[in-house]
């Protein structure tokens, strides 16, 4: 059935990409309205998700929000599609550096230094990974990534990702294969606000609530050595996202433990408050309690 499914869709999502902007957007109103008010897709989650993380608001305020992400995730589903045909030239008007941001990154991989990106899901991921590829020739880009269940969706996920020059590194195999590649100028991309199970994770106050943190992303850093940058991926309008990049740690291996933790947390935190909307609110983020 898989198999079935996957080959009855690729006709469709091919058509989908090739759409005009207009078009292509005017879809993804059709699928808010349908997955809003009709199916209603966890609609209960992304409001108590919202309560619990902005006790200060109102619930007028919240339900706003709500909706508003509800659009930016339509929009995130069909724009992710997008990438099996679009140019290299929409995707950097698409979704571009901040000129400091893209020069830091250049300026690592002239020096030879592979760094490690720290980033949440929040704006487009999938097309900042496209322009960090196309924007910093200098130094291979590799996403950490869970594979999907079904291989044949996974196989097209992994094509769209690969089509600019990212390459990706199964969860299970990071430190494995980071220390295969430190022969490479490397980028190596940790989407960090995923829910590890309690009791190997670091907890922390994040979003007001008590939160499962992976320490992997730190302990990497420090015995490889390599800086820690962060990343936000800013939706400037409707189809538009600028990536902004900062130093976090240039020397982790004199850091304390959880201190790199705490210190991307903290920034993510910051940028979801900044702009709510853009933030992952449909994940189960909060499943577990503190042992």
């Amino acid at each position: 059935m898989r198999a079935v499914f996957y080959y009855l869709s690729l006709p469709f999502l091919y058509l989908l990409s090739l759409l005009p902007f207009p078009l292509f957007y005017a879809l993804s109103d059709l699928f808010y309205l349908i997955l809003f008010y009709m199916v209603g897709y966890r609609k209960g989650l992304v409001l108590q998700n919202l309560q619990r993380s902005f006790p200060e608001k109102t619930e007028v305020e919240l339900k706003k929000i709500r909706r508003k992400f509800y659009r930016h995730l339509c929009d995130l589903f069909l724009e992710t599609f997008k990438t099996l045909t679009i140019s290299r030239a929409a995707m950097l008007r698409h979704c571009s550096f901040e000129p400091a941001s893209k020069q830091l990154l250049n300026d690592y991989a002239a020096q030879g230094q592979s760094v490690i990106l720290v980033m949440g899901h929040q704006g487009n991921w999938e097309w900042a990974g496209n322009t960090c590829s196309l924007e910093v020739p200098g130094s291979q880009l590799y996403v950490i990534y869970h594979p999907l269940a079904n291989p044949y969706m996974n196989g097209l996920i992994t094509k769209m990702r690969r089509r600019f020059g990212t390459d990706l590194i199964a969860m299970k195999d990071t430190f494995k294969e980071m220390v295969a590649h430190r022969s490479q100028v490397t980028t190596t991309a940790f989407i960090a606000d995923q829910t590890p199970q309690p009791d190997n994770a670091h907890w922390m106050t994040f979003l007001h609530q008590d939160t499962p943190v992976f320490l992997g992303t730190e302990r990497i850093a420090r015995k490889l050595k390599y800086p820690v940058v962060y990343a936000f991926v800013r939706k400037v309008k409707r189809g538009y996202y600028q990536i902004h990049v900062e130093n976090l740690f240039e020397n982790p291996a004199t850091t304390g433990d959880g201190e790199i933790t705490e210190a991307h947390t903290h920034r993510l935190e910051q940028d979801i408050m900044m702009q709510p909307e853009t933030w992952l609110w449909s994940h189960r983020r909060w499943k577990h309690k503190r042992p």
